[in-house]
C-alpha cells in the first residue's frame, strides 16, 4: 500500500500539524499504515525542522510512503517499507484578481 500528498503551510507548526492531519487521513483509508505513521511523521518532523525560519515565504512538505507485508492484514508481518520527504520555502500566491479588479 502507498502513499502521497502535499502540504503547505504559514510556518513550522502548521506544517507538522498538516503532517499529522494527511496522515491520520491515510491510516483511515489503509489500517496498515498505522504500522509506519510514527516513522513517516517523524521523517517530516526532522526535515520541517531544518529549516531556517522566512515568515515571507510558505513551506511546502512533499511526503510520500509504502509498506508492503505478507499474513494476516490484522497482525501483518511488514516485509518492507520506505518514506520519502522534501521539504521546500515556497513564494506565497498571489491572490488572483477579479474581473472587477483587472478592469
Amino acid at each position: 500500500m502507498s502513499y502521497s500528498f502535499i502540504v503547505r503551510a504559514d510556518n513550522k507548526e502548521a506544517a507538522k500539524a498538516g503532517v499529522v492531519a494527511e496522515l491520520a487521513k491515510i491510516v483511515e483509508a489503509q489500517a496498515i499504515h498505522a504500522k509506519d505513521r510514527e516513522q513517516a511523521e517523524g521523517a517530516a518532523f526532522a526535515f520541517i525542522d531544518l529549516l531556517a525560519d522566512d515568515e515571507t515565504k510558505v513551506i511546502q512538505v512533499n511526503v510520500h510512503g509504502s509498506v508492503s507485508w505478507s499474513g494476516d492484514a490484522n497482525a501483518p508481518d511488514i516485509s518492507g517499507a520506505a518514506v520519502g520527504v522534501s521539504v521546500h520555502y515556497a513564494m506565497r500566491e498571489e491572490p488572483k484578481a477579479t474581473e472587477d479588479e483587472a478592469a
